[in-house]
């Protein structure tokens, strides 16, 4: 295995101005797995409940190694949010943990030696308990929410501390660094240890810090956005999927890796759910990605 994803697998209750999903397949390493598998094929470590339908665990199977997939009696981990009329912003309506709540994430032999390894925004002790099962990783990045910020700030800078990279909101760096200049957010969060800081800022793209670097790239420019849900989670597993392909971690690398991450974050929000992800074939990426490339040059 050269790359192991760890996050939440979830059912997704979405309201959007146009449709009402319900119990549909989510989860930040449903949506990161699944846009890293057009690169590699990754490990996928997380828990699910004896709920969990056959035909999602189909999809999983398709394109993951589920030797990390835990199945626990119990219901699966349940999220519920709404989006307004602009899909600019989301509401949270419930979140229920189940058997996330007890979760104890192991990682199987066959994973220990992945060289490339990716932590969602799950809890950040668990992230930083996680990191250190692993002997020979070349390269890193984890992710965080308001909610790990909100009740356990120092244990989410710590993580940053275990890892080469940090991807985060624009939301979340000024909450979590008190800074509302998005450089000051990033100089601040790689003074904690980060080598890395990619701050994504959702229909404006995204931001990669390096040392006194800054590179800025924009969002795909597309006419028809129908369900966020996903795209910041979609953005982060293509580009480790990415790096990972290449095995490469040079800053031109991590570079190309982002704009994998704007283009497969485009797919994401065409469709509803993970259907968006789902029904990509790769020359659709390496077609959007030329287009991408036409777009971002002069």
């Amino acid at each position: 295995m050269v790359l192991t994803i760890f996050g939440s697998v979830a059912f997704d209750t979405i309201g959007t101005p146009t449709k009402i999903l319900k119990n549909v397949l989510g989860g930040a390493a449903t949506f990161a797995s699944i846009s890293a598998s057009f690169f590699v094929k990754p490990g996928l470590i997380a828990v699910i409940g004896k709920d969990f339908p056959k035909e999602y665990h189909k999809i999983l199977s398709k394109r993951l190694d589920l030797k990390g997939l835990a199945i626990k009696d119990g219901k699966t981990f349940r999220y519920s949010g709404v989006y307004d009329k602009t899909l600019s912003s989301r509401r949270t309506l419930r979140t229920d943990l189940n058997v996330l709540r007890s979760f104890k994430p192991t990682v199987p032999d066959s994973y220990r030696k992945s060289e490339f390894v990716y932590l969602a925004n799950n809890d950040p002790d668990q992230n930083s308990a996680l990191i250190k099962e692993f002997d020979n990783v070349k390269f890193s990045m984890c992710d965080t929410i308001d909610f790990w910020i909100s009740t356990k700030r120092s244990s989410v800078i710590r993580m940053f501390k275990q890892v080469d990279a940090v991807v985060i909101n624009d939301e979340e760096a000024r909450l979590l660094t008190k800074e509302f200049n998005l450089i000051k957010c990033a100089k601040k969060i790689m003074s904690w240890g980060t080598k890395y800081v990619v701050i994504k800022k959702g229909e404006h793209g995204s931001l990669l810090f390096f040392e006194d670097l800054i590179f800025s790239s924009p969002a795909v420019s597309l006419e028809n956005v129908v369900d966020p849900t996903g795209a910041g989670d979609s953005f982060a597993g293509a580009m480790m999927g990415y790096l990972t392909s290449k095995k490469k971690t040079d800053l031109t690398s991590i570079k190309k890796s982002v704009a994998f991450g704007n283009v497969m974050g485009s797919f994401a929000v065409e469709g509803y759910g993970t259907e968006g992800l789902l029904r990509v074939k790769k020359p659709d990426i390496k077609k959007r990605m030329s287009q991408y490339e036409k777009m971002i040059s002069f």
